[in-house]
């Protein structure tokens, strides 16, 4: 009798982390024709009401503040930078920083909540509002017809009020990642002189057709 009880016990506590709310972070997808070209990603975040962080929560409670690592397969990109973008675009971080490794880039931002508020949409439709992009050139061994994956890092990624006193993580369960991709496609081919003539006198055929069937 007495176990049972714990066992419900234990059942009731954890009925509130079963529906716990999270804040989202998501990475764009992205299409591509041919190779070794660029292509920006975008980088959401949706602030999702009753979290630790957001802007339904009181000064000192705002997400002010992220670290975001993003991983990549490093035989598919030749280049690769992280920066600002969207609502952050024209604030002015108190500290930022884009450290990278082979495989690997983050962006790490920190704004002041009483100068620059980062003006989120409580609940915005997914994915959230961009914060950020990526600047993506593929390696010319990448071919058409591939699909690059981008993963966010859930040991390293979070977010923070401005103080780094409250955060989100994976972890908590107070945070969702969802990754990206970047579609490469096959470039059209281009019709020689001849092809073009012939297409035009198909056209004109095709013209003629409809104009005295319709006429």
């Amino acid at each position: 009798m007495k176990r049972l009880a714990f066992l419900l016990l234990g059942f009731v506590a954890a009925l509130p982390a079963l529906g716990q709310a999270a804040d989202v972070i998501t990475l764009g997808n992205a299409s591509v024709t041919g190779t070794s070209a660029t292509v920006d990603v975008p980088v959401y975040i949706r602030d999702t009401s009753g979290t630790p962080l957001g802007i339904d929560q009181p000064s000192g409670s705002r997400i002010q503040s992220y670290s975001i690592t993003v991983n990549y397969p490093t035989a598919s990109v030749q280049s690769i930078s992280f920066t600002r973008a969207g609502i952050t675009a024209p604030l002015t971080p108190a500290f930022e920083s884009s450290p990278a490794s082979p495989g690997s880039i983050s962006l790490i931002d920190v704004f002041s909540e009483s100068t620059n508020l980062i003006p989120f949409t409580s609940n915005a439709p997914a994915p959230g509002n961009q914060i950020g992009v990526l600047h993506v050139t593929l390696a010319p061994s990448v071919s058409a017809g591939s699909v690059v994956p981008l993963t966010l890092d859930a040991t390293l990624t979070q977010l923070s009020n401005q103080a780094g006193t409250t955060t989100e993580t994976v972890a908590q369960a107070n945070l969702t990642l969802t990754g990206g991709a970047i579609s490469v496609l096959a470039p059209v081919p281009a019709l020689s002189p001849w092809g073009l003539a012939m297409l035009g006198i198909a056209m004109i055929g095709i013209g003629l057709f409809v104009s005295r069937h319709h006429g």
